[in-house]
C-alpha cells in the first residue's frame, strides 16, 4: 500500500487526508473560514498554558499576518495537499511544539506545547470554531455531516502529536462535553488580555490604516460569535450583540465573498487538488447553498 510516512506520526496516504467526498473539504472551502479561525485565535487564548506558549514563543507581535498565514497554510496542506505536502506541514508543526515550554507567569505552572491536553484543547478549539462559524453563516451541514467532520478531523490532532490514548472529540455531543469538562481550567490573563486587544488593533501603516475598521469589525464578529460562556469570560463591556444578529452578519459576509473572485477567498491548496484530480471550479459549488 502506498503511503508518505516520516520518523513521527501515523501515516498518511500519497494522495492525502482526505478527498472531495469528505466534509472537510467542503467545510475549509467556505469562505467563513477567515470569520472560523479568528474565532478559534480568541477561544484558544482562554487557555492559560496556551496563552503562556503563543506569548512568549510566537512571533504575533511583530508578524500577525505571517502568523496567520501560516495558519492557513497548515490547514491548506493537511486538508487539500497530497500526502507529502500533509506530511511536511505535520513536521513543520511538531518540530516547532518540541521547543516550546517554559512557565505561565500568571499561574506559575509549567507548559509545553506537545502535551497532549494543550494539543487537544488547541485541535477542539480550532474545529468547533470551524464547523460553527460555517454552519451558522449559512453552509448546510446536516448533524450527522457535522460528526463526520469531527470524526475526520480527528486524524489531524493524531497527526500533530495527540497519543491514541488521549480522548479527541469526534462529534458534536462529545465536543460539548470536552469544552464543559475543560472551563475549570481557563481564566482571562494578562497575555489572553493582550492578545485581544492586538487582535482588534493590529500594527498597520500607511494606507492599510484605512482597514483598521473593517478589520476591528471582522474580529468583533468574531468574538461575538464565541459560545456565550467565553464571551462572559472576556467581560468586555458595552457587548449587546445577539447570537442572531451575529449569524445573520456573518452570513452577509459570505454572500459577499461569493460574489469576488474565487481567488480572493479560496487557497493555493485547494486550486492545486481541484487540477490535480481534475475537478470543475464549481465542484464545491453546494457551498453555496444558504447563501
Amino acid at each position: 500500500m502506498s503511503g508518505t510516512r516520516a520518523a513521527e506520526g501515523p501515516r498518511i496516504p500519497a494522495e492525502g487526508l482526505f478527498g472531495p467526498a469528505s466534509v472537510t473539504w467542503r467545510v475549509h472551502a467556505d469562505p467563513a473560514m477567515l470569520l472560523g479561525g479568528l474565532r478559534a485565535l480568541l477561544l484558544q487564548a482562554l487557555h492559560p498554558l496556551a496563552m503562556a506558549g503563543v506569548s512568549q514563543h510566537s512571533a504575533f507581535r511583530e508578524d500577525p499576518w505571517g502568523r496567520l498565514d501560516r495558519t492557513a497554510a497548515f490547514i491548506g496542506a493537511v486538508t487539500y495537499g497530497t500526502g507529502e505536502e500533509a506530511r511536511e506541514a505535520v513536521d513543520r508543526v511538531r518540530r516547532v511544539h518540541r521547543h516550546v515550554r517554559g512557565t505561565d507567569p500568571a499561574t506559575g505552572r509549567a507548559y509545553r506545547a506537545d502535551d497532549p491536553a494543550l494539543l487537544v484543547w488547541v485541535h477542539a478549539c480550532e474545529v468547533g470554531s470551524f464547523l460553527d462559524v460555517v454552519r451558522r453563516a449559512g453552509l448546510p451541514l446536516t448533524a450527522a455531516e457535522a460528526d463526520a467532520y469531527l470524526r475526520e478531523q480527528s486524524a489531524v490532532a493524531r497527526l500533530v502529536g495527540v497519543p491514541a490514548g488521549t480522548d479527541v472529540p469526534d462529534s458534536a455531543t462529545a465536543l460539548r462535553r470536552y469544552f464543559a469538562e475543560v472551563r475549570p481550567e481557563l481564566c482571562v490573563t494578562p497575555a489572553a488580555r493582550e492578545a485581544v486587544r492586538f487582535a482588534f488593533l493590529p500594527p498597520l501603516h500607511g494606507s492599510a490604516l484605512l482597514a483598521v475598521p473593517a478589520w476591528s469589525g471582522l474580529v468583533g464578529l468574531a468574538f461575538a460569535m464565541l459560545p456565550a460562556w467565553a464571551r462572559r469570560m472576556y467581560g468586555l463591556p458595552g457587548w449587546w450583540i445577539t447570537d442572531r444578529t451575529a449569524g445573520l452578519e456573518a452570513r452577509a459576509l459570505r454572500a459577499a465573498a461569493f460574489r469576488l473572485p474565487r481567488s480572493w477567498w479560496e487557497g493555493p491548496y485547494l486550486v492545486a487538488a481541484r487540477e490535480r484530480l481534475g475537478l470543475p471550479a464549481e465542484a464545491l459549488g453546494a457551498n453555496r447553498a444558504g447563501v
